[in-house]
């Protein structure tokens, strides 16, 4: 993304709120308090706590095991010391990068209700946020990908077939 597109796209960010706080909105609107209105209660949650919500799936229906689940299931899996911690490793190296990715995310989305809420949206501006927010989005699953790459090569061919009967994946 070029300097000027980023420090605009940051500017809008900003000001979008810092405008609305100044009573600037039209007609009275206020923006909602409880999360933005493109996303519910549990994925504003899941977001802020690094939850997959399901952007892993690909990964986990293929035989990619993610490191969360392979702790939940270290005893039937048979895990080692060595594979314990890797996935702990992973789980907490993951949660490193997407619990940040998500909190902006869930901002980014805050800005782009504030955008209709104070009638401040335009083709433009709603273009950035939304590629702004896609951008964001793709980083996490992402994240949330490459360490079910690492988990599965922690583990035995064993294992990962003992995981996906497990977890009810279909051979």
């Amino acid at each position: 993304m070029p300097r000027f597109a980023l420090a605009a796209l940051l500017a809008l960010t900003l000001a979008v709120p810092l405008r609305a706080q100044h009573g600037h909105a039209a007609h009275g609107a206020a923006p909602t308090t409880d999360g933005p209105a493109g996303l519910t209660a549990d994925e504003v949650a899941g977001l802020r706590q690094g939850h997959g919500l399901g952007m892993a799936r690909p990964a986990e229906l293929n035989h990619y095991p993610g490191p969360l689940h392979v702790l939940e299931l270290a005893g039937d899996l048979g895990l080692d010391a060595e594979q314990r911690a890797t996935a702990e490793r992973l789980r907490a190296d993951m949660l490193a990068e997407a619990v940040p990715l998500g909190e902006r995310i869930v901002q980014a989305e805050h800005h782009l209700d504030a955008l209709f809420a104070y009638e401040e949206a335009s083709p433009d501006a709603v273009g950035r946020m939304t590629a702004h927010i896609a951008e964001l989005r793709g980083r996490l699953r992402a994240a949330h990908l490459r360490a079910h790459l690492g988990m599965r090569d922690a583990l035995t061919p064993e294992q990962i077939v003992a995981y996906g009967r497990l977890r009810g994946h279909a051979e």
